[in-house]
């Protein structure tokens, strides 16, 4: 079975760092957004995209700026086409400014099994720093709130590597989150990436020897606290891994719906497919009845063995040699023996699984260039 990404590309104000499409002050557009997704969604099944969806991904952006009922109407349409898993993981992203205790049981009872708050920080000078809308509190707030509306399985995400950060604030924060108990987080080190505002005049971020330090010491409280690191920025407490997310580190089908986002095919070797990250040519497109996803690239074999190690190296599964072999015809061992080699001892294997260690992630950007 597939996934669903629906991406919600509205925000109340834009964060200095994130490059990820979205626009503020558009909310005009937000009252019939849905009803542009559930056209897309009908042109998409109408060209071949099949469910019953596994795992639906509400991403943003800013998902929670949609009213309750826009999102019960995108559900109903999706269970009444393609279909849902009857166990389908439901993840809805949300920023803690933009939820109140009645929005939180609303989606709950409309089937959402997963919430993922953009916590980010628990101190009130970094969230000012990031010019995030909430506060401390109302992140703590939320989170309470959330677990009263019956979701018992909460994410939060969280920033480390900020302009002046050391290990001692940060284990502060990492502390402070811990006592609520989520079953997954998400830890993001802070990257100046082109084309954001912070990009013109960028602030000093902590060294590469702080940044390692930060990563191991946010491993170690995290696993003493009993939670798995499954993926480079990923940990989670038994069983409570991001379906979605692991699905796409797989190489499985993934439908992208709305302005700005991807699709991944897994027909043949794969193909890599997106709409426009532009709201008015993503309506206009819709409007005159032409489906608003083109192709990005059509992967051949080598590529598809690329993708494939680039993607399964950054989880603690790693890769399954016999699965490799199922798929390409060829072992692994033999495919990439000089990258394997210049890996070094950085590549480990365990009977059938080749992988990185949690240690040797920090490098997987320097590692992972042999492969491809």
């Amino acid at each position: 079975m597939s996934g669903l990404y629906l991406h919600i590309p509205f925000c109340r104000r834009k964060c200095p760092y994130c490059d990820f499409f979205s626009v503020a002050g558009r909310e005009e557009l937000l009252a019939s957004y849905h009803r542009l997704l559930i056209r897309q969604l009908n042109m998409a099944v109408d060209a071949g995209w099949r469910g019953p969806f596994a795992t639906v991904f509400f991403g943003g952006g800013t998902p929670s700026l949609l009213r309750p009922g826009q999102v019960a109407e995108i559900l109903e349409a999706v269970a009444a086409g393609p279909g849902l898993a009857p166990d389908a993981e439901i993840s809805f992203e949300a920023n803690p400014g933009t939820l109140g205790p009645d929005t939180l049981r609303q989606l709950r009872s409309l089937g959402v099994n997963r919430l993922s708050l953009g916590v980010q920080s628990l101190d009130d000078g970094r969230l000012r720093q990031l010019r995030r809308l909430h506060d401390a509190t109302t992140a703590c707030r939320v989170i309470d709130e959330a677990r009263r509306a019956g979701f018992d399985n909460l994410s939060c995400d969280l920033m480390f590597a900020l302009p002046g950060q050391d290990c001692r604030e940060l284990e502060g924060e990492l502390r402070r989150l811990l006592a609520f108990a989520p079953e997954h987080v998400s830890i993001y080190g802070l990257s100046i990436e082109e084309e954001t505002p912070w990009a013109a005049a960028p602030p000093a971020l902590p060294d590469e020897e702080t940044y390692a330090a930060m990563y191991r010491l946010i491993h170690g409280l995290l696993a003493d606290a009993g939670y798995r690191h499954y993926e480079i920025s990923n940990f989670a407490q038994p069983g409570r891994e991001c379906r979605h997310n692991l699905a796409y580190w797989r190489r499985r089908t993934c439908l992208g719906l709305g302005a700005g986002a991807h699709s991944f095919s897994a027909a043949g070797w794969g193909e890599r497919l997106a709409t426009p990250a532009d709201l008015d040519l993503y309506r206009r497109r819709l409007d005159g009845g032409r489906d608003p996803m083109q192709s990005l690239e059509q992967f051949d074999r080598r590529g598809a063995m690329a993708e494939t190690v680039y993607l399964a190296l950054r989880t603690a599964d790693g890769l399954s040699a016999a699965g490799f072999r199922e798929i390409f015809g060829q072992d692994f061992a033999e495919v990439f023996a000089v990258a394997r080699t210049r890996a070094g001892d950085a590549l480990r294997r365990e009977g059938d699984r080749w992988f990185l260690s949690w240690r040797d992630w920090l490098l997987y950007d320097h590692l992972i260039a042999y492969f491809l």
